[in-house]
């Protein structure tokens, strides 16, 4: 699993390690959401059991809710300018400290919720060392669709992660000797359960308990399948391009969506798994993809037009050659019509 780390970590390295002239910025935006809802975001922070990575500490977690809204409000940011501040200057780059908090997203910050008897929950887990922001575009896509969606920032497993205080939090796992990653993942399994325990509590949100999912991006699909097998509350799921760890047998719907470099290194946990996966299940290959085209640095890269100053290894194994957009929409369209159809009883 320290090599799944390897994998994504170089992602933020990617998207903030190369310099850019600060009088030449583009605008940075992300897709348009293409769904029929407005959206809105609201940030939570949870505390809970003592914390894994911090033992003295209790377990902090930071949540994105994304979700149909009144079309009311300021716009969101993509990240806190605390969070764009410190990944600018640790890597003292020629850009103003806020450009990643400039990036244009498409929900309104604490917009009003949308009244409604019951909507399916999706929560989404991001990769080792990414935060939640990483995935804003796929939550975006489906809370403009109708869903309620929760993106979760595992404390301690991300860079540059803002809570409450003003406190940026490091990924203290990513520095683990060994591989400390499937113990990342038993942990993010317990995050999981008390994230759904909380929500499920709080009036503000229409959950329908009875339409859940989850999906996640390399570790963080790593936890879905996990998740999903420890907590039958979750109907359906999407691994996008994580290992399996331990023994995962599911009796409901779930897809692993691979790239080329995925496959080539995670496939054998995926394939000693499959026999047991016995209900609805899919395996898809996305040519010419990269292992984190699902997230929302590749267009953003595109975007600064760094592409063509990265080492090319990396952009083969992290965006591939296939157009960012194209890559990032058939991940959205898919967990729409997934989701769609498992949680909605869309076609």
């Amino acid at each position: 699993m320290k090599r799944l780390f390897v994998l994504v970590s170089v992602v933020l390295a990617g998207l903030l390690g190369v310099s850019a002239s600060a009088s030449a910025m583009p605008a940075l935006s992300l897709p348009e959401p293409g769904g029929p809802y407005s959206i809105g975001r609201q940030v939570l922070h949870l505390t809970g059991r003592a914390d894994p990575w911090q033992p003295a500490q209790r377990r902090e977690l930071m949540l994105s809710m994304w979700y149909p809204a009144a079309p009311a409000g300021k716009p969101a940011t993509w990240v806190t300018p605390a969070e764009s501040a410190a990944s600018i200057a640790g890597r003292h780059l020629d850009l103003p400290p806020d450009t990643m908090s400039r990036v244009r997203v498409h929900a309104r910050e604490n917009a009003p919720v949308l009244p409604s008897r019951g909507r399916p929950l999706v929560l989404l887990s991001p990769g080792a060392g990414n935060s939640r922001s990483t995935l804003t575009a796929l939550a975006e896509r489906l809370a403009s669709q109708g869903f309620v969606v929760a993106g979760i920032d595992h404390a301690y497993e991300a860079w540059n992660v803002e809570f409450p205080g003003g406190r940026l939090l490091s990924c203290v796992a990513c520095g683990q000797p060994g591989d400390p990653w499937p113990r990342a993942i038993a942990n993010r399994v317990l995050d999981v359960s008390f994230v759904l325990d909380t929500l499920l509590r709080d009036r503000r949100w229409p959950i329908d308990p009875a339409r859940i999912g989850m999906a996640g991006h390399s570790a963080g699909g790593s936890a879905a399948a996990a998740a999903m097998t420890s907590d039958r509350r979750i109907r359906a799921g999407v691994d996008i391009d994580g290992p399996f760890f331990g023994t995962v047998s599911l009796d409901r719907p779930f897809a692993v969506l691979e790239s080329p470099l995925g496959k080539k290194s995670f496939e054998a946990s995926w394939t000693e798994n499959w026999p047991r996966l016995t209900g609805w299940k899919q395996r898809l290959l996305l040519e010419d993809s990269g292992h984190s085209t699902a997230t929302d640095e590749a267009v953003l890269i595109d975007q600064l037009g760094l592409r063509g100053s990265l080492p090319p290894e990396q952009v083969r194994n992290q965006y591939g050659s296939i157009d960012s957009s194209t890559g990032l929409d058939f991940y959205r369209d898919y967990l729409a019509n997934f989701f769609g159809g498992f949680l909605k009883g869309a076609r």
